[in-house]
């Protein structure tokens, strides 16, 4: 939201308090408070009638600073919150700055002008200088703002999952959870949290609408706004991107291991495509044949009767012997996902159910909240209820005993302000907050009937904390080239927002791509994270585009699980460090200045580089960092750092090792479990240095790992470790080497 007209105007209508003048500071053992004048005082008679701003610092943890910014101080506590884990961390005060381990914030000298400083060790993060701090009343309520500089050469990323540039300077941003599909600047999954190129990060404490100017309002700072009197944010201490995610979701929350058979590929009905017991059984059976893995089916919306949803009964009209269907499924290797969402159609037997109960959310009038957006007379479920709560899942518990394994948790984001919650929430910080009750409650109910690290999501809305619920995936994309890149964009972006787990309808979901779209497409998702075939008003079978896309699914399905036991190391650093799977460049490679822009291309785990093919000639331009880099599909090498414009058929896309990595891969390509047995060890341009090599034998932090130790010496390659592993070594893009023990 913006507030000025250029520098020196107030937008019209529109009453600006700043902050100009510290006039006193007050430290209170653990915190610090400075009093902040909205006018000059020269004497005694300019505090008559003068505002003042207070602002007070907090340690939340070691190297996490919270800020509180106040005009008036006598508001109700609004709710939601988020639920952080910021016991705090021992703050020190030391007259003027407060300090968080390495991190400190610093005020500016009693009757001076209004500054506040944020450093780590000696190194100068971001400050809030003259004409940043502010109080805005106007037509449409009041507002706190703070404006933190950027440096020059500074840009910011994350905010959620958002299809533009990645990097956010110049973009204005609400947070604010919408179904907007993927080409606006509209997004499922919005977080008010940035991470800054420099190595902080900043998080905005509120559920409600944030908004965000990043370099926009005024080019040399990122401006944030709240509804209300009070704005709370957080500085988070680097000194990188990763350190910043690693307390970032420290805080608000890590993200769990998913069941090993979540990596494997999902197979969907697609939306509105007609299907019934028979089709499902032939595409599973189709892709058996074709020796195409996978590992769940899912079924989409039309499972349960039109104008029913969601009341999770099967349509008896499409699927006779729903409970047998599955058992048939579960007999060819495979688990189960069914759609749901949280809205109740009123012709479904929920809608009464739950409005005689007192479970559906209402209007201030006491009646229950309905429209007929999505469903017709669709109403609510309040999560804020206890009660209702349990009502809502033990619905989806009577499927988990027919034997369904996942539940695909969709919408989340179409929420109503004009309404009244049970635990007399705020509606309008109740908007985003909603899919996080949501999803926690489906997410909570699958964890304690399948256990730990087997419960497994595909969510399509977030807010802060939702990488707690995983998995996500992109939302409705189109199917073009166009629409394949902007999905990328908002993968990263979300990854930059504490999101370990990510995916996307492999195709794009409105429309049918062609054969070349698919192809490239497919390569793209099964070098994701987590890989699903989905889509609209189509089917998303290989066979149905191409006998050459089934052969790109072959390899492509079949070389992702090979890598499970390096997917399955990467899964774990998310679990200890809150470090996504699919890693933006400038995540990765912050000290290298050119991946601080490069959007099309991302490193998957530590050490693969991937960059998709967003043409149909299969023209790509990928950037390499220092070093020489193996492509791990060619063995041809490539040394950084440089642009390179490469040329590849479906079979293939710029797929480069780090150098100096051992990527640990399967001899097993049928399935995702029990990777661990059989190890392949392969090293590129390993020098002299010893590697160490982590196989867990499921990807969950804490699981029985298999440690091995990989080195190169005089030719011979030479390792520690149990069990039974082969080993490879490559330099130059030749093989250099081999070893073997076996069990």
């Amino acid at each position: 939201m913006k507030f000025t007209d250029g520098y020196w105007k107030t937008r019209p209508g529109l009453d600006v308090l700043r902050g100009v003048q510290i006039v006193g500071m007050r430290g209170d053992g653990d915190s610090l408070t400075a009093f902040v004048a909205t006018g000059r005082i020269r004497d005694r008679g300019d505090t008559l009638n003068r505002p003042l701003l207070t602002v007070t610092l907090t340690a939340a943890a070691d190297g996490v600073i919270r800020v509180r910014l106040a005009h008036h101080l006598g508001g109700v506590p609004a709710r939601p919150r988020f639920a952080l884990d910021d016991a705090g961390a021992g703050a020190v005060v030391d007259g003027r700055t407060l300090h968080a381990g390495r991190l400190s914030a610093t005020f500016g000298d009693d009757d001076g002008d209004w500054l506040l400083t944020f450093r780590e060790g000696d190194r100068v993060l971001t400050s809030s200088i003259p004409r940043s701090i502010a109080h805005v009343s106007g037509p449409d309520g009041a507002f706190v703002h703070e404006q933190l500089t950027l440096d020059v050469g500074e840009y910011v990323y994350g905010l959620g999952e958002r299809f533009g540039p990645f990097a956010k300077n110049g973009q204005s941003v609400d947070i604010w959870n919408e179904d907007g599909g993927t080409c606006s600047e509209l997004a499922y999954k919005n977080i008010p949290l940035y991470v800054s190129s420099r190595g902080y990060g900043v998080f905005v404490d509120s559920p409600d609408r944030v908004s965000f100017e990043v370099a926009s309002e005024v080019v040399s700072r990122v401006q944030f706004s709240v509804p209300g009197e009070v704005l709370e944010y957080l500085v988070i201490a680097g000194p990188t991107p990763a350190d910043v995610l690693d307390r970032y979701t420290a805080l608000t929350g890590r993200p769990p291991a998913v069941p090993d058979w979540s990596y494997g590929t999902w197979l969907s009905t697609s939306f509105t495509t007609n299907y019934d017991a028979e089709t499902v059984l032939s595409f599973v059976d189709g892709m058996a044949e074709r020796g195409l893995p996978l590992s769940v089916f899912h079924f989409d919306c039309f499972w349960m009767r039109g104008f029913h949803w969601s009341d999770f009964v099967w349509d008896p009209d499409t699927f006779a012997d729903p409970a047998g269907l599955i058992r048939a499924l579960h007999e060819r290797g495979l688990r189960v996902c069914v759609w749901i969402n949280p809205y109740l159609a009123q012709r479904g037997h929920l809608f009464e159910e739950g409005r005689e109960a007192g479970y559906l959310v209402k209007r201030p009038d006491g009646s229950v909240f309905q429209w007929d957006q999505w469903q017709a007379g669709m109403a609510l479920p309040d999560f804020t209820n206890p009660d209702a709560t349990a009502w809502y899942v033990s619905k989806l518990r009577a499927l988990l005993e027919m034997g369904v394994d996942a539940f695909k948790t969709d919408f989340g984001e179409r929420i109503p302000t004009d309404v009244v919650w049970h635990d007399g929430s705020d509606p309008q910080r109740m908007h985003n907050y909603y899919t996080h009750l949501y999803n926690k409650a489906v997410f909570d109910l699958l964890r304690e009937v399948r256990g730990e690290g087997e419960a497994v999501l595909f969510a399509r809305s977030a807010t802060a904390g939702g990488q707690q619920f995983p998995v996500h995936w992109g939302g409705d994309s189109e199917s073009t080239f166009a629409s394949m890149a902007e999905t990328l964009r908002g993968g990263l972006s979300l990854a930059m927002s504490g999101f370990a787990y990510w995916s996307h309808d492999i195709g794009g979901f409105e429309g049918t791509p062609d054969a070349e779209v698919f192809k490239r497409w497919v390569a793209f998702g099964m070098l994701s994270s987590h890989s699903r075939f989905h889509g609209s008003g189509s089917y998303r079978v290989p066979w149905l585009f191409d006998e050459e896309a089934v052969e790109v699914t072959r390899v492509f399905s079949r070389l992702k699980l090979s890598l499970m036991p390096y997917l399955a190391a990467a899964a774990v650093a998310a679990q200890e460090r809150g470090t996504p799977l699919m890693r933006p460049m400038v995540l990765a490679f912050p000290e290298d200045p050119a991946c601080a822009t490069i959007d099309t291309q991302y490193m998957l785990g530590p050490d693969l580089l991937v960059a998709p093919v967003f043409s149909a000639s299969g023209d790509v331009a990928v950037y390499l960092p220092e070093g020489t880099w193996t492509h791990l599909l060619t063995h041809e090498t490539v040394t950084g750092p440089r642009w390179v414009r490469e040329n590849h058929g479906p079979l293939s896309l710029p797929l480069y090792v780090r150098p100096g990595a051992v990527i640990a891969r399967s001899s097993q390509t049928d399935r995702p479990e029990g990777y661990a047995d059989d190890v392949v060890l392969q090293a590129f341009e390993l020098g002299e240095a010893e590697v160490a090599v982590r196989v867990p034998e499921r990807a969950a932090a804490g699981a029985p790992t298999r440690e091995f130790g990989v080195a190169v010496r005089d030719g011979v390659v030479r390792v520690t470790g149990d069990g039974a592993w082969r080993a490879e070594a490559y330099s130059g893009g030749a093989l250099v080497g081999e070893a073997r023990h076996d069990r």
